[in-house]
């Protein structure tokens, strides 16, 4: 094994030199990331805001079933989308097992409950603060949608920013149905556990670094998009 003065060093030549395999890797796990994200927010914030402002039997029912399923082992969700995707299940006449396209598909489904269940919660709260001006409107349920939406559109990021942190961590699900192929289906924390594996620090450090950067940079641009909203409010 390399020592570890030794692999940083290696680490941040990668970095630097903008080594080809790792931006590949790094640009697929973006890729496959944010269209999870995206399709699990066009999914789960409608989900989590007809929740958020309809009253109905079962409700609690309901409520207790999507927090929990914020906690969706993420290797039991790639097992499911593998039976679904290899060529004895339904879908296996698509090819779609061991392609980006599978990685999607399974990070979406682990996000969509946390899209959903925070969302609601954000929706709900501030439902409860204008519920008696929206009535006083006459507002239609989708009209009071579309208005919570708007008015939540920066909290709401955040709710974005922790589905994205999810998809860009995964690894279990994303290998079972990924099947982590160089040039294919690698993607930053699947080639972090092989490098590791193979003893290869500098590439793992590498990705690990540029991960890191990655979840820093959209914390703060969130928080520079709130900060900027509130200073708007004030004016």
């Amino acid at each position: 094994m390399q020592d570890l003065g030794e692999a940083f060093s290696l680490a941040l030549s990668l970095v630097l030199s903008g080594n080809a395999d790792l931006f590949e890797i790094v640009a697929l796990s973006l890729r496959v990331s944010l269209s999870a994200t995206v399709l699990a927010l066009i999914i789960g914030l409608p989900i989590g805001a007809l929740v958020a402002v309809s009253q109905f039997s079962g409700r609690g029912a309901v409520l207790v079933l999507m927090n929990a399923l914020m906690g969706l082992p993420p290797v039991v969700v790639g097992l499911l989308v593998y039976l679904q995707l290899s060529r004895s299940g339904p879908l296996g006449f698509l090819g779609l097992l061991y392609t980006p396209t599978a990685m999607i598909i399974a990070q979406t489904i682990l996000i969509t409950p946390i899209v959903a269940a925070l969302s609601r919660q954000v929706l709900e709260d501030l439902h409860t603060e204008y519920a008696e001006q929206f009535r006083s409107l006459c507002l239609s349920r989708a009209q009071v949608i579309a208005a919570l939406l708007w008015d939540a559109r920066y909290s709401l990021l955040t709710v974005a920013l922790a589905g994205f942190g999810r998809a860009v961590a995964e690894v279990g699900a994303v290998m079972i149905v990924g099947g982590n192929i160089d040039h294919l289906t690698r993607v930053m924390t699947t080639a972090i556990a092989l490098e590791t594996s193979k003893g290869d620090l500098a590439l793992a450090l590498a990705l690990g670094v540029i991960l890191l950067v990655i979840a820093l940079g959209v914390n703060a641009g969130v928080q520079s998009l709130r900060m900027s909203a509130r200073r708007q409010a004030y004016v």
